[in-house]
């Protein structure tokens, strides 16, 4: 008597539970492994490129001022002067409180975001700008900030406004979020575009946060009526604002 036997076939076998759960695994953690390492290389690749764009900032910096020392030089030796191109930027603080403020001046500080005594921004040089400090001389004083007193300033002092809240710099990714439309990625670029007051100054500006600065010691007249050119401490100090401010950050 002829018995048929049936082989199963590779189909009708049944792949065991646990194996079906440790290949959906593997592939589970080859595909994060696989995103791990595209993320390590994105970032290891923004790093460089961060690095260079500090190490090009760097060398421009060293350019001008060895074309300006240059150019004072060759003045000086053949028996002329050098006077170098009008400034750019100008950072003011405020030095003065809320009394006694006139409407005007007290409207030109609001627009310039210096609510409260202590409060600095920085400022692109123009005829609007410069008209709006003659009003506000009184309660004020600003100059021409040197690349150690920017740097110093957003390092330490720097916050930015997100969905406007006081954000800290702690991180490249904040200014990213919020200027890296304007091919502005990091606190070098940023301090780049305040320094050179850049074609995207205003942007970069406006969210920068105003600083927030601390009383200097012994620096302060008794009473902040005086302009600075008469021994006081209001109005323009020029490219003595560098100590003022370095002394108050």
């Amino acid at each position: 008597m002829d018995v048929s036997v049936n082989v199963p076939t590779a189909n009708d076998v049944l792949v065991p539970e646990t194996l079906l759960k440790k290949n959906k695994s593997c592939a589970k953690a080859a595909e994060a492994a696989a995103t791990k390492a595209a993320d390590l290389l994105a970032k290891l690749l923004k790093r460089r490129d961060i690095y260079n764009r500090a190490r090009k900032y760097r060398a421009e910096y060293q350019a001008k001022e060895r074309l300006e020392t240059s150019l004072r030089r060759q003045a000086k030796t053949n028996g002329n002067y050098y006077v170098p191109a009008q400034e750019k930027l100008i950072f003011v603080v405020r030095i003065r409180g809320i009394n006694n403020v006139a409407p005007k001046p007290r409207k030109v500080l609001q627009l310039l975001r210096l609510l409260q005594i202590n409060n600095g921004v920085f400022i692109r040089v123009n005829k609007a700008t410069t008209e709006m400090l003659q009003l506000i001389q009184p309660y004020v004083a600003y100059g021409y900030p040197n690349m150690k007193t920017i740097r110093e300033l957003i390092y330490k002092r720097g916050y930015g406004k997100v969905d406007k809240q006081r954000i800290p710099l702690h991180d490249n990714s904040v200014i990213e979020k919020a200027l890296g439309k304007f091919n502005i990625i990091c606190v070098e670029d940023l301090i780049h575009e305040i320094a050179t007051v850049g074609p995207h100054f205003k942007e970069a500006s406006n969210f920068l946060w105003p600083f927030k600065l601390s009383n200097p010691n012994n620096m302060w007249k008794d009473r902040k009526f005086l302009h600075f050119i008469e021994g006081g401490d209001t109005g323009n100090r020029e490219h003595f604002i560098n100590k003022l401010v370095q002394s108050m950050n």
